[in-house]
Protein backbone atom coordinates (compact mmCIF):
# COMPACT_ATOMS: atom_id res chain seq x y z
CA UNK A 1 0.00 0.00 0.00
CA UNK A 2 1.49 3.35 -1.05
CA UNK A 3 -1.52 5.70 -0.96
CA UNK A 4 -1.89 8.84 1.18
CA UNK A 5 -2.51 6.81 4.35
CA UNK A 6 -0.01 4.05 3.65
CA UNK A 7 2.47 2.89 6.27
CA UNK A 8 5.33 4.64 4.48
CA UNK A 9 3.42 7.88 4.03
CA UNK A 10 2.60 7.97 7.75
CA UNK A 11 6.24 7.39 8.64
CA UNK A 12 7.43 10.14 6.29
CA UNK A 13 4.78 12.58 7.46
CA UNK A 14 5.02 12.16 11.22
CA UNK A 15 8.24 10.40 12.15
CA UNK A 16 10.91 10.86 9.47
CA UNK A 17 12.90 13.43 11.40
CA UNK A 18 16.46 13.74 10.05
CA UNK A 19 18.96 11.89 12.21
CA UNK A 20 21.85 14.15 11.22
CA UNK A 21 21.77 15.81 14.64
CA UNK A 22 23.81 12.91 16.03
CA UNK A 23 27.20 11.89 14.63
CA UNK A 24 26.56 8.38 15.98
CA UNK A 25 23.70 7.84 13.50
CA UNK A 26 25.26 6.69 10.23
CA UNK A 27 21.93 5.84 8.59
CA UNK A 28 18.48 6.62 9.98
CA UNK A 29 14.90 6.23 8.78
CA UNK A 30 14.42 5.22 5.14
CA UNK A 31 16.31 1.96 4.70
CA UNK A 32 15.76 -1.64 5.83
CA UNK A 33 17.57 -0.92 9.08
CA UNK A 34 19.43 1.89 10.82
CA UNK A 35 23.21 2.09 11.24
CA UNK A 36 24.63 3.39 14.51
CA UNK A 37 28.26 3.85 15.41
CA UNK A 38 29.29 2.93 18.96
CA UNK A 39 32.28 5.00 20.06
CA UNK A 40 35.56 3.33 20.94
CA UNK A 41 35.73 2.26 24.58
CA UNK A 42 31.94 2.17 24.92
CA UNK A 43 29.52 -0.72 25.46
CA UNK A 44 26.10 -0.94 23.79
CA UNK A 45 23.01 -0.74 26.03
CA UNK A 46 19.60 -1.85 24.70
CA UNK A 47 16.17 -1.60 26.35
CA UNK A 48 12.60 -2.08 25.13
CA UNK A 49 9.22 -1.23 26.66
CA UNK A 50 5.67 -1.78 25.40
CA UNK A 51 2.53 0.18 26.29
CA UNK A 52 -0.82 -1.49 25.61
CA UNK A 53 -4.08 0.43 25.25
CA UNK A 54 -6.38 -0.22 28.19
CA UNK A 55 -3.54 -1.59 30.33
CA UNK A 56 -0.95 1.19 30.32
CA UNK A 57 -2.95 4.08 28.90
CA UNK A 58 -6.55 5.18 28.43
CA UNK A 59 -8.08 4.69 24.96
CA UNK A 60 -8.50 8.48 24.87
CA UNK A 61 -5.18 9.22 26.58
CA UNK A 62 -3.87 12.63 25.42
CA UNK A 63 -1.63 11.62 22.49
CA UNK A 64 1.15 14.20 22.98
CA UNK A 65 1.76 13.08 26.54
CA UNK A 66 1.52 9.44 25.44
CA UNK A 67 4.31 9.97 22.90
CA UNK A 68 6.39 11.62 25.61
CA UNK A 69 5.70 8.88 28.16
CA UNK A 70 6.44 6.01 25.76
CA UNK A 71 9.95 7.36 25.23
CA UNK A 72 10.51 8.51 28.83
CA UNK A 73 9.92 5.01 30.20
CA UNK A 74 12.77 3.66 28.07
CA UNK A 75 15.09 6.56 28.79
CA UNK A 76 14.61 5.84 32.49
CA UNK A 77 16.01 2.35 31.91
CA UNK A 78 19.07 3.90 30.26
CA UNK A 79 19.43 6.23 33.24
CA UNK A 80 19.42 3.24 35.58
CA UNK A 81 22.34 1.80 33.59
CA UNK A 82 24.27 5.08 33.57
CA UNK A 83 24.06 5.20 29.77
CA UNK A 84 23.87 7.97 27.19
CA UNK A 85 21.22 7.61 24.45
CA UNK A 86 22.23 6.72 20.89
CA UNK A 87 18.90 6.32 19.11
CA UNK A 88 15.34 5.05 19.39
CA UNK A 89 13.13 2.72 17.36
CA UNK A 90 9.32 3.01 17.49
CA UNK A 91 6.76 0.32 16.66
CA UNK A 92 3.23 1.71 16.55
CA UNK A 93 0.06 -0.39 16.22
CA UNK A 94 -3.17 1.51 15.57
CA UNK A 95 -6.75 0.35 14.92
CA UNK A 96 -7.15 3.09 12.27
CA UNK A 97 -5.47 6.20 10.91
CA UNK A 98 -6.22 9.36 12.89
CA UNK A 99 -4.09 12.21 11.58
CA UNK A 100 -4.79 14.56 14.49
CA UNK A 101 -3.79 11.81 16.94
CA UNK A 102 -0.63 10.97 14.99
CA UNK A 103 0.41 14.61 14.74
CA UNK A 104 0.06 15.13 18.49
CA UNK A 105 1.69 11.79 19.39
CA UNK A 106 4.70 12.43 17.18
CA UNK A 107 4.99 15.97 18.53
CA UNK A 108 5.23 14.69 22.11
CA UNK A 109 7.61 11.86 21.20
CA UNK A 110 9.95 13.97 19.07
CA UNK A 111 10.03 16.88 21.52
CA UNK A 112 11.42 14.62 24.26
CA UNK A 113 13.71 12.92 21.72
CA UNK A 114 15.24 16.28 20.87
CA UNK A 115 15.51 17.30 24.52
CA UNK A 116 17.28 14.04 25.43
CA UNK A 117 19.40 13.95 22.24
CA UNK A 118 18.03 10.58 21.17
CA UNK A 119 17.15 10.59 17.44
CA UNK A 120 14.39 8.36 16.12
CA UNK A 121 16.21 6.10 13.68
CA UNK A 122 13.58 3.57 12.62
CA UNK A 123 10.45 1.62 13.44
CA UNK A 124 7.26 0.12 12.09
CA UNK A 125 3.55 0.95 11.83
CA UNK A 126 0.82 -1.69 11.66
CA UNK A 127 -2.97 -1.94 11.96
CA UNK A 128 -4.38 -3.69 15.04
CA UNK A 129 -5.25 -3.19 18.73
CA UNK A 130 -3.52 -0.12 20.12
CA UNK A 131 0.04 -0.74 21.29
CA UNK A 132 3.27 1.25 21.39
CA UNK A 133 6.66 -0.43 21.59
CA UNK A 134 9.86 1.61 21.90
CA UNK A 135 13.42 0.32 21.80
CA UNK A 136 16.18 2.67 22.88
CA UNK A 137 19.88 2.08 22.32
CA UNK A 138 22.57 3.76 24.37
CA UNK A 139 26.24 3.54 25.21
CA UNK A 140 28.22 3.58 28.43
CA UNK A 141 31.99 3.57 29.06
CA UNK A 142 33.28 0.01 29.14
CA UNK A 143 33.09 -1.47 32.63
CA UNK A 144 31.06 1.43 34.06
CA UNK A 145 27.48 0.27 33.41
CA UNK A 146 25.29 0.44 36.51
CA UNK A 147 23.59 -2.81 37.48
CA UNK A 148 21.09 -4.17 39.98
CA UNK A 149 23.65 -6.48 41.53
CA UNK A 150 26.27 -5.08 43.89
CA UNK A 151 24.51 -3.67 46.98
CA UNK A 152 26.08 -4.70 50.28
CA UNK A 153 24.78 -4.76 53.86
CA UNK A 154 25.49 -1.35 55.40
CA UNK A 155 25.10 0.58 52.14
CA UNK A 156 22.68 3.48 52.27
CA UNK A 157 19.40 3.11 50.39
CA UNK A 158 18.93 6.33 48.41
CA UNK A 159 16.15 7.58 46.15
CA UNK A 160 15.96 10.60 43.87
CA UNK A 161 13.13 13.12 43.74
CA UNK A 162 9.75 12.41 45.35
CA UNK A 163 7.43 9.42 45.15
CA UNK A 164 3.73 8.75 44.72
CA UNK A 165 2.98 11.50 42.22
CA UNK A 166 2.21 9.19 39.30
CA UNK A 167 -0.06 6.88 41.32
CA UNK A 168 -1.81 9.87 42.84
CA UNK A 169 -2.20 11.44 39.41
CA UNK A 170 -3.80 8.24 38.12
CA UNK A 171 -6.25 8.21 41.02
CA UNK A 172 -7.13 11.87 40.48
CA UNK A 173 -7.60 11.29 36.75
CA UNK A 174 -9.82 8.26 37.33
CA UNK A 175 -11.90 10.28 39.77
CA UNK A 176 -12.38 13.05 37.21
CA UNK A 177 -13.47 10.51 34.63
CA UNK A 178 -16.01 8.99 37.02
CA UNK A 179 -17.43 12.47 37.55
CA UNK A 180 -17.63 13.10 33.81
CA UNK A 181 -14.95 15.81 33.84
CA UNK A 182 -12.60 16.20 30.87
CA UNK A 183 -8.97 15.10 31.02
CA UNK A 184 -6.54 17.92 31.77
CA UNK A 185 -3.07 16.69 30.86
CA UNK A 186 -1.55 19.99 32.06
CA UNK A 187 -3.07 19.75 35.55
CA UNK A 188 -0.30 19.87 38.20
CA UNK A 189 -1.76 16.88 40.05
CA UNK A 190 -1.31 14.70 36.95
CA UNK A 191 2.10 15.92 35.82
CA UNK A 192 3.95 12.77 36.90
CA UNK A 193 1.33 10.56 35.25
CA UNK A 194 1.26 12.32 31.88
CA UNK A 195 4.76 13.84 31.63
CA UNK A 196 7.36 11.70 33.47
CA UNK A 197 11.04 12.54 33.22
CA UNK A 198 14.04 10.22 33.10
CA UNK A 199 17.03 10.89 35.38
CA UNK A 200 19.71 10.61 32.68
CA UNK A 201 22.09 13.13 34.29
CA UNK A 202 21.83 11.36 37.64
CA UNK A 203 22.53 8.01 36.00
CA UNK A 204 25.73 9.39 34.50
CA UNK A 205 26.66 10.88 37.87
CA UNK A 206 26.28 7.53 39.62
CA UNK A 207 28.94 5.82 37.52
CA UNK A 208 31.73 4.56 39.79
CA UNK A 209 29.75 5.81 42.82
CA UNK A 210 26.63 3.71 43.30
CA UNK A 211 26.99 -0.03 43.86
CA UNK A 212 23.57 -0.98 42.49
CA UNK A 213 20.81 0.97 40.73
CA UNK A 214 17.25 0.44 39.49
CA UNK A 215 14.56 2.80 38.23
CA UNK A 216 11.17 2.90 39.94
CA UNK A 217 8.62 1.81 37.37
CA UNK A 218 6.64 -0.89 39.22
CA UNK A 219 6.76 0.64 42.71
CA UNK A 220 9.51 1.35 45.23
CA UNK A 221 9.13 -1.91 47.16
CA UNK A 222 8.71 -4.06 44.05
CA UNK A 223 11.79 -2.60 42.38
CA UNK A 224 13.75 -2.68 45.63
CA UNK A 225 12.90 -6.38 45.72
CA UNK A 226 14.46 -6.84 42.28
CA UNK A 227 17.59 -4.97 43.36
CA UNK A 228 17.94 -6.95 46.59
CA UNK A 229 17.39 -10.28 44.82
CA UNK A 230 20.13 -9.46 42.32
CA UNK A 231 22.46 -8.29 45.09
CA UNK A 232 21.77 -11.13 47.52
CA UNK A 233 20.80 -8.93 50.45
CA UNK A 234 17.81 -7.41 52.24
CA UNK A 235 16.79 -3.85 53.08
CA UNK A 236 15.10 -1.75 55.71
CA UNK A 237 13.00 1.23 54.55
CA UNK A 238 12.31 4.07 57.01
CA UNK A 239 8.86 5.30 55.98
CA UNK A 240 9.34 8.60 57.84
CA UNK A 241 12.25 9.45 55.51
CA UNK A 242 10.57 8.57 52.20
CA UNK A 243 10.15 11.80 50.15
CA UNK A 244 6.48 12.05 49.22
CA UNK A 245 5.24 14.17 46.32
CA UNK A 246 3.90 17.41 47.87
CA UNK A 247 0.80 17.19 45.66
CA UNK A 248 -0.38 14.31 47.86
CA UNK A 249 -0.63 16.53 50.94
CA UNK A 250 -3.98 16.15 52.65
CA UNK A 251 -4.58 12.56 51.50
CA UNK A 252 -5.06 9.81 54.13
CA UNK A 253 -1.81 8.37 55.49
CA UNK A 254 -2.59 4.83 54.34
CA UNK A 255 -3.33 6.03 50.81
CA UNK A 256 -0.17 8.14 50.59
CA UNK A 257 1.93 5.24 51.85
CA UNK A 258 0.46 2.92 49.25
CA UNK A 259 1.01 5.39 46.40
CA UNK A 260 4.59 6.16 47.45
CA UNK A 261 5.71 2.60 48.20
CA UNK A 262 3.77 0.61 45.61
CA UNK A 263 2.31 3.03 43.05
CA UNK A 264 5.02 2.92 40.40
CA UNK A 265 5.70 4.97 37.25
CA UNK A 266 7.58 7.69 39.16
CA UNK A 267 10.72 6.83 37.15
CA UNK A 268 13.04 7.95 39.92
CA UNK A 269 16.31 6.12 40.60
CA UNK A 270 16.77 3.89 43.64
CA UNK A 271 20.34 2.94 44.49
CA UNK A 272 22.87 1.59 46.96
CA UNK A 273 25.48 4.16 48.03
CA UNK A 274 28.54 3.18 50.07
CA UNK A 275 28.83 4.90 53.50
CA UNK A 276 32.00 6.67 52.36
CA UNK A 277 30.39 8.35 49.32
CA UNK A 278 29.40 11.98 50.14
CA UNK A 279 25.69 12.33 49.38
CA UNK A 280 25.48 16.14 49.44
CA UNK A 281 28.28 16.57 46.90
CA UNK A 282 26.64 13.99 44.64
CA UNK A 283 23.29 15.76 44.91
CA UNK A 284 24.87 19.09 44.02
CA UNK A 285 26.82 17.66 41.10
CA UNK A 286 23.72 16.13 39.46
CA UNK A 287 21.36 18.94 40.56
CA UNK A 288 18.83 16.45 41.89
CA UNK A 289 17.41 15.99 45.39
CA UNK A 290 18.60 12.71 46.90
CA UNK A 291 17.25 11.18 50.12
CA UNK A 292 18.54 8.35 52.29
CA UNK A 293 15.46 6.25 53.08
CA UNK A 294 17.09 3.28 54.78
CA UNK A 295 19.89 0.80 54.42
CA UNK A 296 20.72 -2.57 52.97
CA UNK A 297 20.86 -5.48 55.39
CA UNK A 298 22.05 -9.07 55.54
CA UNK A 299 19.60 -11.80 54.69
CA UNK A 300 16.84 -11.36 52.13
CA UNK A 301 13.99 -9.65 53.99
CA UNK A 302 12.66 -6.22 53.01
CA UNK A 303 10.90 -4.44 55.84
CA UNK A 304 9.30 -1.03 56.26
CA UNK A 305 9.53 0.67 59.67
CA UNK A 306 8.15 3.85 61.21
CA UNK A 307 10.14 6.67 62.85
CA UNK A 308 10.46 4.63 66.07
CA UNK A 309 11.67 1.56 64.25
CA UNK A 310 8.42 -0.39 64.61
CA UNK A 311 7.57 -2.58 61.65
CA UNK A 312 4.72 -1.48 59.37
CA UNK A 313 2.43 -3.88 57.56
CA UNK A 314 2.40 -3.12 53.83
CA UNK A 315 -0.35 -4.87 51.92
CA UNK A 316 0.80 -4.06 48.39
CA UNK A 317 4.36 -4.10 47.07
CA UNK A 318 3.92 -2.90 43.50
CA UNK A 319 2.77 -3.80 40.00
CA UNK A 320 3.17 -7.18 38.31
CA UNK A 321 1.42 -7.87 35.00
CA UNK A 322 1.02 -11.57 35.68
CA UNK A 323 0.52 -11.66 39.45
CA UNK A 324 -2.81 -13.10 40.59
Amino acid sequence: MTGPDSEFDLIRRYFAEPARTSPDVLLGIGDDAALLGVQAGQELVVTVDTLVEGTHYFPDHPPASLGHKALAANLSDLAAMGADPLGAVLSLTLPSVDHDWLAAFSRGFLALAEQASVPLVGGDTTRGPGAISVTVLGQVPAGQALRRAGARPGDRLVVSGALGGAAGGLAFEQQRREQGQPTDEQSPDCARLFWPNARLALGRGLRNRARAVIDISDGLLADLGHLCAASGCGARVDWSQVPVDPLLEGQPEEVVRDWALAGGEDYELLFALPPTEPLELLSLSVRTSLTVIGEFTSGSEIEVVDAEGARLDVARRGHDHFAG
